[in-house]
């Protein structure tokens, strides 16, 4: 089971500010550990939205809108993601807890959403052929 815990913005975070020495420590601690457990599969900070870009789909079919960043309401925004692949909901939530404050100042908020397997999706024997290829095929790739 893969979950991702999603860290929050902040209105700091937003403006681009750094963390603080000790919090960078305090998450590469955190992340050495996941990785002697196994269950890290990626983890990131996000610049802030200003440098972002938004793209929807206002019309079924309709053409692609694209928009710069800023944007509004930071609470909404993400500022990092941890990417764990673990053997059950309540690992999973355990591993989150043992996260430091993402931002170190008593703001900080991670969102904890299981990731779909294609197998949640369809039970399509090809679709799921695909998918395992595809996956291959891209783990290869990374490693190159």
């Amino acid at each position: 089971m893969r979950f991702m815990m999603i860290v929050k913005a902040t209105t700091d975070s937003e403006a681009g500010a750094k963390p603080s020495q000790e919090l960078i420590e305090a998450m590469q601690k955190y992340n050495e550990e996941l990785v002697k457990a196994g269950v890290l599969l990626a983890a990131d900070g996000l610049q802030p939205s200003s440098s972002a870009i938004r793209i929807s789909y206002p019309e079924p079919g309709g053409k692609p809108k694209v928009v710069d960043g800023p944007f509004t309401e930071a609470k909404e925004m993400i500022a990092g993601y941890t990417l764990i692949e673990v053997k059950s909901r309540e690992e999973a939530v355990e591993w989150a807890l043992r996260m430091p404050d993402p931002h170190g100042f008593g703001q900080g908020e991670i969102e904890l959403r299981q990731v779909f397997e294609m197998e949640d999706i369809t039970d399509n024997a090809e679709m799921l052929e695909k998918d395992a290829a595809i996956r291959k095929q891209a783990q290869e790739q990374n490693k190159a």
